[in-house]
């Protein structure tokens, strides 16, 4: 989704002079420059959201993650507390905007992204268990022999001596990892990298085709798993119950496993992708990881930081009036937060535009925001750190000579507002 003139987004872009919009081409086209700038003009900005409604833009570390962990700014644009009437919700508007039928917009309202405490809570203890570090940590051996076979396929699918490395192994991995975890069977994965990104795009068309025949397959997944329990984490999710005897609603369980999976191999495919980018474009930085496989940890935090998919969060809104770096929100104003700013911010980081893998300490506490921070940290963020590792130092142990198919400037990037992501990353195996 871009700010074309067929967007649906596009005629707000512009309107307000002073006011960025997120969905302006020179910040898709350029998020770095363009939110860097943003952050020197202060710390929050006033911005425009996708469907032209005023937004707070939160743009260094410090504050981004103060708002993070800060309890009076809630997720829920419904929450009562807010006091929005129903045609105030942004994303409300947002799926007018793209034509979502009534009936399928539980699916997106109710994700747990969307909810707050005691909701989320009780969510996310439900389905944690399946995220545990042990379980993570007892999966790696399975992630490891996924990587070593899509890895030694990669010559099969060579032409010219170039192969697609998103195609054929950023993608592939987490999404074969995500689907055994939930209960996927192999043959429907392909269908699913279909639609998420058909979903990802928030094209109307692309959505009114692929998100109906998506929410009626997991329901037909739960419908059957029901009848048949296994191992694997949709059935664990049917097994479970919280603290109160409360279980999964089906509309919960549809809606948890659509969140899952899309976040389980979107976000960590284009941090694979967008990893060995910046790799293979930074020779010195290549050799130290070959010649120090230990760095490996330290390396995925700093590619999360340095490249990471996601520059923006979701929008959160102040349930109270809050100062905010000099700034007040206003109960009810929505904020957006600014990773990619964030991540860079020189207040935080000596030298942030340099690449540097031995920047983040071993054994330290998370030193960016990729992952987000307090309540909302990535659920999956175990997960996700741990695929990067593998994926990392399987491919270079595979491909000590791997270089890059095409000059650097000549990759070419998908233009969705918030995220960086490749359309292909040719390579050579050397």
């Amino acid at each position: 989704m871009s700010a074309s003139p067929t967007s649906p987004f596009a005629a707000h872009v512009g309107k307000h002079p002073g006011e960025p919009n997120v969905m302006d081409p020179a910040l898709i086209n350029d998020p770095f420059a363009g939110y860097g700038a943003l952050r020197e003009q202060g710390p929050v900005v006033r911005g425009r959201f996708m469907d032209d409604s005023p937004v707070w833009l939160v743009t260094r570390f410090e504050e981004v993650r103060q708002v993070l962990r800060d309890q009076r700014f809630v997720n829920n644009p419904a929450a009562p507390l807010l006091g929005h009437a129903a045609e105030d919700n942004p994303l409300t508007r947002l799926m007018d905007m793209l034509g979502l039928p009534e009936h399928l917009r539980p699916y997106l309202l109710g994700s747990i992204l969307n909810y707050d405490a005691p909701d989320h809570t009780r969510l996310r203890r439900l389905v944690s268990r399946a995220f545990t570090a042990r379980k993570i940590t007892d999966l790696r051996p399975r992630v490891e022999q996924i990587a070593d076979a899509l890895l030694a396929r990669l010559p099969e699918h060579a032409e010219d001596g170039v192969v697609d490395l998103i195609q054929h192994f950023a993608y592939p991995l987490p999404i074969t990892v995500i689907c055994e975890l939930v209960g996927i069977p192999e043959a429907d994965r392909p269908q699913w990298r279909k639609w998420g990104a058909d979903l990802v795009s928030m094209e109307p068309d692309r959505l009114s085709t692929s998100f109906p025949p998506m929410i009626e397959h997991i329901h037909q997944m739960v419908r059957e798993r029901r009848g048949a329990l296994t191992d694997d984490l949709l059935s664990e999710l049917i097994r479970t119950h919280d603290d109160d005897g409360g279980r999964l609603s089906d509309v919960e369980m549809v809606t948890m496993i659509l969140t899952l999976v899309l976040a389980g191999h979107e976000t960590t495919a284009h941090l694979i992708s967008n990893g060995t980018a910046a790799l293979l474009t930074h020779p010195d930085q290549l050799r130290l990881l070959q010649d120090d496989p230990s760095l490996l940890p330290r390396a995925v935090h700093e590619l999360m930081r340095w490249c990471g998919p996601v520059h923006i969060t979701q929008l959160r809104y102040a349930a109270a009036d809050v100062d905010l770096a000099g700034t007040t929100i206003r109960k009810g104003d929505a904020v957006q937060l600014v990773l990619v700013s964030a991540n860079f911010d020189p207040r935080h980081y000596t030298d942030p535009d340099r690449l540097d893998l031995t920047r983040h300490p071993a054994g330290q506490a998370e030193n960016h925001v990729g992952f987000g921070h307090g309540a909302h940290y990535c659920l999956g963020a175990t997960l996700a750190k741990q695929e990067g590792e593998v994926a990392f130092g399987k491919l270079l142990a595979h491909y000590p000579k791997l270089s890059l198919g095409v000059a650097p400037e000549r990759l070419e990037r998908t233009p969705l507002p918030g995220s960086w992501r490749l359309n292909a990353l040719p390579v050579r195996l050397g």
